[in-house]
């Protein structure tokens, strides 16, 4: 009887050694990463009076210093959109960015700002700006409506 669950318990032994060791119900071994709202706070600017200026701080607010890693060289990246959602403008576009991952180090209490400008071409109306920090630890999105007469 045993030469005949041989080959059963052997399927059986080499499915579960290819499908590895599974976590307990409602556990995850995956790296989940911190909530930005625990140790950085951030705030967006919009100026409309001379072309459109986009501004991103980030401040440590953790009480020590906190590590912030990107996946890339690109950290933090802004957009236009108009009132329907239509990508008008991408700060990104048409640049290169490193593939090599990087981490800044923010010590207590320091900020960070990122700044760029849009110059719109005749346009008028109601927008959306999104600015963006590309962390994989500390990910952030702000959209902020914004109107040029």
């Amino acid at each position: 009887m045993l030469p005949k669950l041989a080959p059963a318990l052997l399927l059986a032994a080499l499915t579960a050694y290819a499908c590895g060791p599974r976590p307990p119900v409602g556990e995850s071994h995956a790296r989940k990463p911190e909530s930005g709202s625990r140790s950085l706070t951030s705030a967006v600017e919009v100026d409309v009076s001379q072309g459109v200026a986009l501004a991103l701080s980030v401040r440590n607010e953790a009480g020590k210093k906190v590590e912030v890693a990107f996946p890339s060289g690109l950290t933090h990246d802004f957009e236009v959109q108009d009132s329907v959602g239509r990508v008008l403008w991408r700060w990104s576009e048409g640049r290169l960015f490193t593939q090599a991952m990087q981490n800044r180090v923010l010590e207590r209490e320091e900020s960070i700002t990122y700044k760029a400008e849009w110059e719109p071409q005749d346009l008028h109306g109601e927008f959306v700006a999104v600015v963006s920090l590309k962390s994989s630890s500390h990910p952030i999105e702000h959209r902020s409506k914004f109107i040029l007469p």
